[in-house]
């Protein structure tokens, strides 16, 4: 079992922790604010991340880094700028941050979905020669690389962490059903036939789940749509990358759509109610699966965390009763599989005081020997070689090796400025589908939508 996250007391959501020769200090960030600017001090790293809820995971990694730096930089002084925030808030909060040179941190812990945004509107530095110049860039997955890489072809992140995805289910519910414990759909008929087959059995359990509609948000699009329109022709994906035009009129667009409305037609999932709640996955994690209630999950990486021996409801049965097939295409055609990454890594803002010395910190902060104990502390796949040799982290949890071995044919989401609307579109399309709509027609309000937020200049037809 992985072990839980490392115990420290929680910073106040007003205060930074200052590390000089790795002694801590806690000062109220308002100081922040008020400050004579970033450039001001050459001698300070400041360095902004997310702290959700109680977790110090990642407070832990900084701080143990930080130590590590100032032991051999004793003349530099690295800050911890905590942003206790959700995911949405902290976006906000970082780029207000960012946005001018009197509050600007010197390096910020980036989603690759909204790196590129950022990018965009002007935070970030290019940091291309650094990172290609760093030893283990080599040791960097090729779709990680380009997840952090700009329209103008600069790196404007160092990659960290990642999650694929995959179809988790429950091994007793499929049993019941007359499916094989090493069940392995080959397309998304296969999986309807399965999520069938438990309806029509003696299970009272909920044959299939996928995230779906705008109460989800980035879930349903990536976790569930995505997955499913990327297993579809090439040409009907979300944006051409050669053209640089998003694309409409797709017909695996609609197929996606089929799909969704059919598992709603056959009951097949949950209640159209349960599906928009927005704290349903709670429900999933830590009622439906362990009790035997859900037979089939698309979903990531990290969900078995919420059944660690720390977790507020441990399964310790966990890798013995759930197993992990592949998310087929839709006819077995491609790859014959899809799976979609995400992920976070480290960025430069625009307004850091010493860029070479923010990435030596950096470079401290990536080492080979920190991310293997930050992986096994927060649960989450690596996107580099060298974490994924070390015997630690193949030993920390039992479905690591699987999710760190599909992440060689992943995908990462078209994450540019406009994809966070572009991905609202799509929830409001499969929710349509949802409530009754025809797949055709809820295709063709998406693309109507899309021509309204990028342009008729910057679409074109499928295939075309």
């Amino acid at each position: 079992m992985a072990p839980g996250p490392f115990s420290r007391p929680s910073l106040d959501r007003r205060s930074f922790l200052r590390l000089s020769a790795g002694v801590a200090t806690v000062v109220p960030l308002a100081a922040l604010a008020g400050c004579a600017g970033a450039n001001a001090d050459p001698g300070v790293i400041r360095i902004a991340f997310q702290q959700f809820g109680s977790g110090t995971v990642k407070e832990q990694w900084i701080t143990d880094a930080a130590a590590e730096f100032s032991a051999e930089n004793p003349e530099l002084t690295v800050e911890l700028v905590p942003i206790v925030a959700s995911e949405g808030d902290y976006f906000t909060k970082n780029e207000l941050l960012m946005s001018s040179p009197r509050t600007s941190p010197d390096l910020v812990y980036e989603d690759s979905f909204i790196l590129l945004s950022d990018v965009g509107a002007g935070y970030l530095r290019p940091m291309t020669e650094l990172a290609t110049g760093y030893e283990h860039w080599g040791d960097v997955a090729d779709a990680s690389k380009v997840a952090v890489t700009g329209e103008d072809g600069e790196i404007y992140g160092m990659p960290i962490t990642t999650d694929t995805r995959a179809i988790w289910f429950h091994r007793g519910v499929l049993e019941e059903a007359g499916l094989p414990g090493d069940w392995q759909p080959s397309t998304w008929e296969d999986i309807l036939d399965a999520a069938r087959a438990i309806r029509d059995s003696d299970s009272d359990a909920t044959p299939f789940f996928m995230f779906c509609g705008t109460p989800q948000g980035e879930k349903a699009s990536m976790q569930g749509f995505e997955m499913l329109l990327y297993g579809t022709s090439a040409e009907g994906w979300l944006y051409d990358r050669e053209t640089r035009k998003w694309i409409i009129g797709s017909t695996g667009f609609i197929d996606s759509l089929t799909f969704v409305r059919t598992i709603f037609e056959e009951d097949l999932t949950l209640p159209l109610a349960q599906h928009l709640d927005p704290n349903i996955s709670e429900t999933i994690y830590n009622t439906l699966l362990p009790e035997k209630k859900l037979g089939m999950l698309i979903d990531g990486s990290w969900i078995s965390r919420t059944w660690a021996e720390s977790a507020a409801r441990p399964w310790p049965e966990w890798p013995d009763v759930m197993g992990l097939a592949d998310m087929p295409t839709q006819d077995g055609g491609g790859n014959g599989t899809v799976t979609l990454a995400g992920g976070w890594g480290l960025s430069i803002p625009e307004y850091v005081t010493d860029k070479e010395i923010a990435f030596r910190f950096l470079e401290t902060l990536v080492s080979t020997e920190n991310l293997v104990d930050y992986a096994i502390a927060d649960n989450h796949i690596t996107v580099r070689d060298d974490v994924a040799a070390d015997e630690r982290y193949q030993g920390y949890s039992p479905a690591v090796d699987y999710f760190t071995r599909i992440l060689k044919t992943a995908y990462y989401r078209p994450a540019l400025p406009a994809y966070p609307q572009v991905s609202s579109a799509i929830q409001v399309a499969m929710e349509a589908v949802m409530t009754g709509d025809s797949p055709e027609s809820a295709a063709a309000a998406y693309d109507a939508t899309v021509i309204d937020i990028v342009g008729r200049e910057s679409v074109q037809e499928a295939g075309a």
